[in-house]
């Protein structure tokens, strides 16, 4: 019983003090939780105290910045103000010295108007008086004062003309013989032969045929003219179309070493030496293109290019000329700082024209020039081909050397071969038209023409007019007249003294 007791009495015990002990934690936890509170408030009030100084500080600080950044705009400011202030005052200023100004001009206008009545009047009244007019009055001043000063006039003039021909004749000496030297070459006079030699009198039979019916289809089919008759072993063939002559020229002579002439089998051997002749154009016209240095030009101009090798110009072949052009046209370009592409170019297509000029009319340096503009060849190859026999004015470097490389290659030694009657008569051109000069006793054409030596009167030509008519002769010389190279202009005046003792 005792034992229950103690027992019940140690089970309360023990639950009075679990109830106790949570009472404790519970009072505890209750003042730790106090405590806590307390310090986060601290904290919170301390922050608080941080941000307002901060806040404030940042305030105070931006309030400064804004201070000192107004000032310098105030500043700013105030100095845009003086300078519009200036500006306008400067502007009033200009406008009434424009207006000065203006005020001054027309006055000036107004008196030099005024001036120039007075001085046309002055100078009319001077001519009722004199009775002559202001033109004549200068002529005979400029007269006057030739006659008085001739002496020294003359003096300046020869020395001049001798220094800068002198200067000039060296440069462009050394440059020509530069160019000439380096091209080197040789000298070939090709002419296209119109002779067909016949080996028998039985081939000339087939040739001719039944009641001429074989040449008559030659002659249809090739469009040249044959003859016969002039000479026993020969067939000439005649034609305008130097590449009709050819085509027909090796036809023929096919025909022979065939035997079988008959109007379809010459029709059949044409036809064919037709297109192994345009074959031939072709190939002649890309080796010159390409020996010339010059690319991208059409094909049908590289054919018509082709067809000057069948063209000869006084026993010269053309094409060869031109390529020898191009080449004598780039070394000059070279040395005097053109455009070396557009020399050689426009020297390559130089005559061009004369690939067709027995087919359309006009010159062949128009006719060039307009197969240049169909092909869109560039402008400036045109102009530097054109003037080459100065049909047109000389616009571009390119145009001056072109005509000078033209008449290098023209008038070298051999080149050329001309027939005496036109040689002849270019002589005769020559002194023709320098005795039609007043004054003008003798006349002379020598060095093959490329000098004229012209004896004057001494008492009709003085030796300023001298120098007058030399340039005359030689600009009517240029504009009349066609030759290759220059001719020199040599007028000789003599004065001769005679006195008879008695």
């Amino acid at each position: 019983m005792s034992l229950k007791i103690v027992l019940i009495l140690l089970a309360l015990s023990g639950a009075g003090g679990i109830a106790l002990g949570y009472v404790l934690r519970v009072l505890i936890g209750l003042a730790q939780r106090g405590s806590l509170e307390l310090e986060i408030k601290q904290k919170l009030l301390q922050a608080k105290e941080a941000a307002n100084k901060i806040v404030a500080e940042a305030t105070y600080r931006g309030e400064v910045i804004e201070t000192e950044r107004l000032a310098p705009l105030e500043e700013r400011e105030e100095k845009v103000s003086k300078t519009e202030e200036r500006l306008a005052s400067r502007e009033e200023y200009l406008d009434a010295r424009q207006r000065d100004l203006d005020a001054k001009e027309n006055e000036i206008k107004t008196r030099e108007a005024r001036a120039s009545r007075l001085i046309e009047e002055r100078t009319k009244e001077l001519g009722k008086i004199a009775n002559i007019s202001a033109d004549k009055a200068y002529g005979e001043l400029m007269k006057e004062v030739e006659i008085a000063h001739e002496e020294a006039i003359l003096s300046r003039l020869q020395k001049l003309e001798a220094h800068g021909r002198e200067r000039l004749e060296e440069k462009a000496r050394s440059i020509l013989t530069s160019a000439i030297h380096r091209l080197g070459n040789p000298v070939n006079a090709e002419t296209l032969s119109l002779a067909v030699a016949i080996p028998s009198e039985e081939m000339k039979g087939k040739i001719i045929g039944k009641e001429g019916r074989n040449i008559k289809a030659f002659e249809r089919v090739t469009g040249v003219d044959v003859l016969i008759d002039d000479s026993p072993d020969k067939i000439t063939l005649s034609s305008f179309d130097p590449l009709r002559r050819h085509i027909a020229k090796l036809a023929l002579e096919q025909l022979i070493l065939d035997g079988r002439i008959q109007p379809a089998r010459i029709e059949e051997v044409v036809e064919k030496t037709r297109a192994d002749v345009a074959e031939i154009v072709r190939q002649k016209g890309e080796a010159a293109a390409y020996e010339a240095g010059v690319v991208g030009l059409d094909p049908k101009l590289i054919a018509l290019l082709g067809r000057l090798h069948f063209r000869t110009s006084y026993g010269q072949n053309v094409l060869q000329h031109s390529i020898e052009m191009a080449h004598l046209a780039g070394m000059l370009a070279t040395e005097l700082g053109a455009d070396p592409l557009v020399a050689r170019t426009g020297a390559l297509l130089h005559d061009i024209g004369k690939a067709v000029d027995h087919e359309v009319q006009g010159t062949h340096v128009e006719i060039g020039r307009r197969i240049l503009e169909k092909f869109g060849v560039d402008k400036r190859i045109i102009q530097a081909m054109q003037s080459h026999h100065e049909e047109y004015p000389y616009e571009t470097p390119e145009s001056v050397i072109v005509q000078v490389a033209d008449a290098i290659s023209a008038g070298r030694p051999g080149a050329r071969r001309d027939t005496v009657e036109r040689y002849l008569e270019r002589l005769g051109d020559l002194e023709r038209l320098a005795k039609a000069f007043e004054g003008v006793e003798k006349v002379y054409a020598i060095s093959a023409g490329r000098e004229l030596r012209i004896f004057v009167n001494p008492g009709k030509v003085s030796d300023l007019a001298m120098h007058k008519m030399a340039r005359a002769i030689a600009e009517r010389i240029q504009q009349e007249l066609k030759y290759p190279g220059e001719i020199k202009v040599n007028i000789i005046r003599e004065n001769r003294v005679v006195e008879f003792a008695r």
